[in-house]
């Protein structure tokens, strides 16, 4: 139990670093509209999963999930190195979050069926 706190303090930490360094030092317009949701760390620590979304829409999200795992990857890991007292940074991998455009789809669902049922009621 106490290894499951420890990589969800890593995590959190992790997250913190990660949302300040995309604000603060990357450049790239495409990156300012994602939001880190969570940040999963392994047990050895020797691996993060890094779950993000975009707002307004996630049509970019591919776009922006190469870009973070791909040329961004050695800078943020460098940069996580200093912000975090950390011994070793785990290899990050950026992943879309796609549990809120779920969320709505099923919420625009229930909406229409509630909908359907006020028009069949009323007729």
């Amino acid at each position: 139990m106490k290894e499951f706190d420890r990589t969800e303090r890593i995590g959190a930490e992790l997250r913190r670093a990660l949302v300040q360094i995309l604000r603060e030092e990357v450049k790239d317009r495409r990156l300012h509209l994602i939001t880190v949701q969570e940040v999963r760390v392994s047990r050895d620590l020797a691996h993060a999963k890094v779950y993000f979304t975009c707002f307004p829409s996630d049509e970019e999200a591919r776009d922006q999930q190469r870009l973070l795992n791909g040329p961004l990857a050695g800078f943020l890991r460098h940069e996580l190195a200093h912000r975090t007292r950390l011994r070793a940074i785990p290899e990050l991998q950026f992943l879309h979050d796609e549990s809120i455009s779920h969320g709505e789809r099923l919420s625009r669902l229930i909406d229409e069926a509630v909908a359907g049922e006020r028009r069949e009621a009323e007729s």
